[in-house]
């Protein structure tokens, strides 16, 4: 079955948003919410549930890296379709010796944000943003909302010009 979703001004339901995620969309007309069932947080599970096709949906993946015996954490972001190659091209690109997914633990409460709501907006200060070009090419992309039980809908274009972004091909 397909629920029809009802997308509003995302800054204007601050309910539907995690709280660092809020502070990052203030004022911003662009980004629209919609609530969901919390149970289809994940991409797979929406983007069925909803009727949405997978490359409307983008990824945030959390990535931690060593170097010199220091974390570091960064975000990639991906369409639902694809892969981000994290031992390849994130590794090299963020001079890191060692690059695996961050435990979901260290994600959440280094985020301030609920698994599978992980989005790169209001992300912790000085984390590198690290966004597809396909996804900066898609004119809009759903996105976690920091919170199970809704999404955003926000121009691709949008995740480009977050604080610490850069737009690279994440995927072979």
């Amino acid at each position: 079955m397909t629920a029809t979703l009802n997308w509003e001004r995302a800054d204007e339901h601050p309910e539907l948003l995690g709280a660092p995620v809020l502070e990052a969309l203030k004022g911003n007309a662009d980004a629209r919410v919609a609530e969901i069932d919390p149970e289809s947080a994940d991409t797979a599970q929406f983007c069925e549930r909803y009727g949405m096709p997978l490359a409307t949906s983008a990824n945030c993946v959390v990535v931690a890296t060593k170097r010199g015996g220091q974390v570091s954490y960064a975000a990639c972001m991906v369409l639902a379709t694809d892969r981000v190659d994290v031992n390849g091209i994130v590794r090299r690109h963020l001079g890191a010796r060692k690059a695996s997914f961050a435990p979901m633990d260290e994600t959440t409460s280094s985020t301030g944000m609920e698994y599978g709501g992980i989005t790169p907006l209001g992300l912790p200060s000085g984390w590198p943003v690290l966004v597809d070009t396909a996804v900066v090419d898609t004119p809009e992309v759903v996105v976690g909302s920091g919170l199970r039980r809704s999404k955003l809908l926000v121009p691709g274009k949008l995740l480009s010009e977050l604080p610490g972004a850069e737009v690279i091909a994440l995927t072979r």
